[in-house]
């Protein structure tokens, strides 16, 4: 197993915790986002791992956006690279086979908010927060947001939070969609093991497939889209999950998936 600076990784039961480490607020750097990517890569290839989960350590933030100190002195050119291996970490963990879970633990600000864009679930504390407040430095976000935002909740409720920048809590954060579900603070890291649960006795084949229906027919035509999922649809009738699958209902029984 690699050993991370920035995050802390435990795999227990098939779920894999990714906690970013950078306390106190764990601020997004370079060397987190490039941990990022790696992990992530690691994860996905791994047959064992059947849910991601990703949340902050200590109790006061998921990640409060990027390090400043890092910013502060980009020329055009070295935003460019901050830029560019932000996207990729974020990519890499938005493309993964495997279902991903924001467990969001208290701040998510900027890039951190943009993280939580990129997995399948956020589950938020209610003591959680969200903003781009990227406008306000007179700039604007780079990991995604003001793409993934839209897609998620719609133009105009994504213009709202990218063109003021202002905060939002964990309830308006769920009324607005950005999140699933808001728990108590105690519960946060059990409701995203159950979820998680929940997720990984189903087919690791399928969950991938629909993920890579969904996720990929977003940037299509509807008339593509929907030839796209007829031929994952077909794809899936080859592997051995839709003969158990089929076959256990069949026989009044829980299905046993291999992912296969």
């Amino acid at each position: 197993m690699v050993m991370y600076e920035t995050i802390a990784l435990q795999i227990e039961e098939g779920i894999a915790t990714i906690s970013l480490n950078r306390p106190p607020v764990n601020a997004l750097n370079t060397r987190l986002f490039q941990e990022l990517g790696q992990v992530a890569a690691e994860l996905d290839a791994d047959p064992a791992v059947r849910v991601v989960v990703i949340t902050g350590s200590g109790d006061k933030a998921f990640a409060a956006g990027v390090d400043i100190t890092e910013m502060k002195d980009l020329t055009p050119v070295g935003a460019y690279h901050f830029c560019k291996t932000a996207r990729s970490a974020f990519v890499s963990i938005e493309n993964m086979s495997k279902p991903t879970i924001a467990a969001v633990n208290g701040l998510a600000l900027g890039g951190g908010c943009e993280l939580a864009l990129t997995c399948d679930f956020r589950l938020a504390s209610e003591t959680a927060k969200f903003a781009l407040p990227e406008i306000n430095l007179g700039i604007i976000p780079g990991g995604g947001a003001t793409q993934r935002l839209p897609r998620l909740l719609g133009v105009a409720r994504a213009k709202e939070l990218l063109f003021l920048g202002e905060m939002i809590d964990a309830n308006q954060a769920g009324q607005y969609g950005l999140v699933n579900k808001v728990v108590p603070v105690a519960d946060l890291a059990q409701e995203a093991k159950a979820l998680a649960n929940k997720l990984a006795v189903k087919s690791a084949h399928a969950l991938g497939v629909i993920k890579n229906s969904v996720n990929a027919g977003l940037n299509m035509s509807l008339s593509e889209a929907l030839d796209f999922e007829t031929k994952n649809f077909i794809l899936v009738f080859a592997s051995d999950d839709r003969r158990e699958g089929i076959g256990a209902f069949m026989e009044k029984r829980k299905p046993v998936f291999t992912g296969k």
